[in-house]
């Protein structure tokens, strides 16, 4: 009479034994699952991170002050950090691809109404191009103090911005002044802008020292958030390189 239990269960084995390779399976699964977020979560952070600014000073501070001490001092040369700024457009600001698109107007835009999150990032970069032009102007700048104002074209200091050749810096660094021209030396500036050579035409008050802006040119947002700041061609954050003046 006892033995009937056990014959059921070891009748069962071959049952158990199915869930327990189908359970593996699903194991498996669950685990390449958890590696797949963990795999998002890194780009993702890596697209949100910022630049670790006392990292780069630091190493700015360093490799600047070694130039100096040379017998011929910098000479034209100078080591430098590379950012990136750019016109965003109005047609990439939608509730779709998760912006505050809130239609808002401001002072300087005579009752004209555009997506809230576009006059953010107008404010942060200077200039934003419109999808409708007023009175033949395509663009907006900000003016300071939370106004508006259209505007031709983009411009800097030196005049109309020119993409992936114009640049923008803080003043005070010796020969690196309005209207010089530069050369630098990166690879990856090479690789996402395809130029190597920069006219400074702006200084900017928001910049750091030996810190250049290299404009990329006009392209809607890479993404809300932080990743307003960035065009949708490229992740680009930041680059050292050597810069020398040649103009």
């Amino acid at each position: 009479m006892e033995t009937t239990p056990l014959r059921i269960r070891m009748e069962a084995t071959p049952h158990r034994n199915s869930n327990r390779r189908s359970n593996r399976i699903g194991f498996w699964r669950l685990i390449l699952t958890f590696a797949g977020f963990i795999v998002a979560a890194a780009l993702n952070s890596q697209l949100h991170a910022d630049i670790p600014w006392p990292e780069v000073v630091r190493r700015l501070t360093y490799e600047n002050d070694k130039l100096a001490r040379r017998p011929q001092g910098h000479n034209g040369e100078y080591f430098v950090v590379c950012t990136l700024y750019y016109t965003p457009k109005e047609s990439g600001f939608t509730f779709e691809r998760g912006f505050d698109a809130t239609a808002v107007t401001k002072p300087g835009l005579h009752g004209r109404k555009y997506p809230r999150d576009f006059l953010r990032s107008v404010k942060k970069e200077g200039f934003g191009r419109i999808t409708t032009p007023v009175n033949g102007r395509y663009y907006i700048r900000y003016n300071g103090s939370d106004s508006y104002a259209f505007a031709s074209h983009a411009t800097g200091g030196g005049g109309v911005l020119v993409p992936r050749y114009s640049a923008a810096m803080k003043g005070g660094h010796g020969g690196l002044r309005r209207g010089a021209v530069i050369e630098t030396t990166s690879p990856e500036l090479q690789k996402i802008f395809g130029s190597s050579r920069w006219k400074i035409m702006d200084t900017g008050g928001g910049l750091r020292q030996w810190q250049i802006d290299c404009y990329f040119g006009e392209d809607e947002p890479l993404g809300p958030g932080k990743l307003q700041g960035r065009p949708h061609a490229t992740t680009f954050e930041y680059a050292y390189a050597n810069a020398r003046i040649v103009d």
